[in-house]
Parts: C-alpha cells; structure tokens; sequence
C-alpha cells in the first residue's frame, strides 16, 4: 500500500471512528436517561450512579479480549478510559476530590482512574477530601489507603473513625516513584520537604545521600515541590510530574527503596457498587477490650464462613485511652450470603460496627 492510499485509508477509518464514538455517547445519554427513570419508578429522589466500577471493570475485560494488536492491551484501556470520561461527563456535572495541590499522587491517581474529562477539586488534607464528599461538595474523592512499602495511610484511617457519611466505591492502584527535585545540587541542600508516606519509601535513600538535612513533613508531596521552589537550599521528595509543575529540577530519580513501591486508594461516594462476584468489603470494629479474647473472637467468625481477611490494622479508638478501632478487609461483597451472615453474627462481640463499603476487586 503507497503512503496516499494508506493515508486515505487512515482518513475514512477517522471518520468512522467519530461517527462511532458519538453513537456510542448517545447511548450512554440513554443509559443515563434509564437509571433516571427506573429511580423516580421506585420514588427515589436522588440522582442515579455515573461512575458504576464493576460495569467499567466489565468493559475493560472485554475490551482486552476484543484486542488482536498491534495495540497493546494497556493502549486500548487507556483510550476506552478516556471514552468512558467523556461518557460520564454528559450524563452529569462530576467533581472528584483528592489531596492536592495538582501534581500529587493522589491526583494522579484520580486521572488516571476517571480520565481528563472531569472536575477536580483538590483539598488540603485528606479528612477535607472525605469531609467534601459526605457533605456532596463533590461527588467522588479519591484518598490513598495504603503503601506497599510504608503500610497503612493513618490520616485515611482517623479520618475514617469519625464515621463519615461517605462509602467506599472502587479502590485504585497506582505505581509510585519518587525522585529528589530541588533547584540546587545534592550537596547545596540544607532541608527536604514531602509527605510522611514519601519519607518513608525514601528514608534508605536519604540516609545516604542527605543524612544532615532537615527534614520536613507537610500534608502532600505537592505541596513539598511548591515549599522547595520557594525556598534557597530547599528540595522535596516528590513525583517527577512536579518537577515541570513547580519548576524544579530533577537531582535524582526514583529515590524509593522497593523497585515495586505501589500506593492503594479508595474512591468515596454516597453508595457503594452492586455485587460483581469479585470484591472486596472493609469494616471497621471495635470489640470489648475487656473481655479476654474478644478480638480473636470476632475473626474467627470470619475463618468459619470461609471468608479470607485482606488487611487488618488499627488506630485509636478516641472513645477513651487504649481502646482501639480495627480496620479489616475481607474478600467479598457485603450482599452476599455468606458475608452476611458472618457480618451479623461478628455483631455479637463487636461493640460497635461498620460496613464502610464493599467494591469490585481491582488488578494491579
């Protein structure tokens, strides 16, 4: 085939590409207009779900099956990601909260999961972003969760111990590199900024390489790389995508410990996701401390419906000094049978309990 004939062809292909695309967008409107209708059949007042993720987990499984190349499967995703933004974009005015400033993983994360096509509202601490969703400021946040690396986000957890109205809808998985930016070299810095996640993934580095420097935490990595560029003889430990957003240079790459660092978040909204036969639900407990084996008690409800725990973690309970509120991850949905049953029978040694919200497994 000569280049005028390939380009020919290449040119009909777009036009049928768009002709698809906004047929395909119409139907979403259809869909929209469906839910709408099926809510206000059953005397609902509210409006319907735009972001459902286990019907977007089933596009993306379908979609690589569909796939024969030369694309790869990771390119297809990533252009029906974008479809899908453009998609929920008409159905509705959607907000999605995140840790901001721009430039933080956080926000990232939140692009990367609901595409360019959105609003993002970005909050200066992560009960802001939980806070913003239980008063509908926005209609989705995304907060992380939990490092590979460093453990459990604890500001994610306390937060959470405020029982805000708010259910978690989706979780997220996000590769994460950080890198030393700076606008002085390595032996001219005096003070490093970023988020205690960040120092965390970093300490080996920064151990040896920067052993006397300061180092300052500050609410995101963000807003480390927005400090540094203000600052003489100041760096962050941030993504490289800050480098460019707050003028910064690069003075190392990739200063994390685990060549696998990976940083998990929740996406909050009013409800969570219908069962899809793959998910995972996380509850938050407390029991009797007093009684002897109490906690135990309470899991091993769990190993007797055959119910496999994730996660478990802990954070104080503030109802008084050494009492504890326990965070467990278990796999399934909350609807189904034999989570129920074991939700309603863990009731018994638990003091107070709940269901913060059940979302369809995520590949990572």
């Amino acid at each position: 085939m000569d280049l005028d004939t390939a380009r020919g062809r290449i040119s009909e292909v777009d036009r049928r590409l768009v002709e698809l695309l906004n047929e395909r967008a119409r139907l979403s409107l259809n869909v929209g207009a469906a839910k709408r209708q099926s809510l206000r059949e059953q005397g609902a007042a509210r409006e319907p779900e735009v972001y459902v993720p286990g019907q977007e987990k089933r596009v993306f499984e379908k979609v690589r099956s569909l796939n024969q190349g030369p694309l790869s499967a990771e390119s297809v995703c990533a252009i029906y990601r974008e479809i899908m933004s453009a998609s929920i974009s008409l159905q509705s005015d959607v907000t999605v909260g995140y840790l901001g400033p721009p430039g933080t993983f956080s926000h990232q994360a939140a692009i990367g999961r609901f595409g360019d096509s959105l609003a993002y509202v970005p909050y200066q601490r992560i009960e802001d972003v939980i806070a913003a969703v239980a008063k509908e400021e926005v209609t989705y946040g995304l907060v992380p969760i939990e490092n590979s690396t460093f453990g459990a986000v604890v500001q994610t957890l306390d937060a959470f111990v405020a029982k805000p109205a708010v259910k978690v809808r989706a979780e997220v998985y996000l590769p994460v590199t950080q890198s030393l930016l700076s606008r002085y070299q390595l032996p001219a810095i005096r003070k490093v900024y970023s988020h205690p996640q960040a120092f965390g993934q970093s300490r080996q580095w920064l151990d040896q390489h920067l052993p006397g420097a300061l180092r300052v935490e500050v609410s995101s990595t963000a807003k480390a790389a927005e400090l540094a560029a203000a600052e003489t003889h100041a760096a962050a430990v941030a993504s490289e995508v800050c480098a460019s957003l707050y003028s910064l240079d690069i003075v190392e790459r990739d200063v994390t410990a685990a060549a696998d660092n990976t940083t998990r978040f929740l996406v909050l909204g009013q409800s969570s996701d219908a069962q899809t036969d793959d998910d995972k639900t996380l509850l938050m407990f407390t029991v009797d401390h007093r009684e002897p084996g109490a906690l135990c008690s309470a899991l091993d409800v769990f190993a007797k419906h055959r119910i496999n725990q994730t996660a478990i973690n802990s954070r104080p309970s503030r109802q008084r000094q050494w009492h504890y509120m326990f965070f467990v991850e278990i796999v399934g949905h909350a609807l189904d049978d034999n989570v129920a049953s074991a939700l309603e029978e863990i009731k018994a040694y638990c003091l107070d309990l709940v269901v913060l919200g059940s979302y369809p497994r995520q590949a990572y």
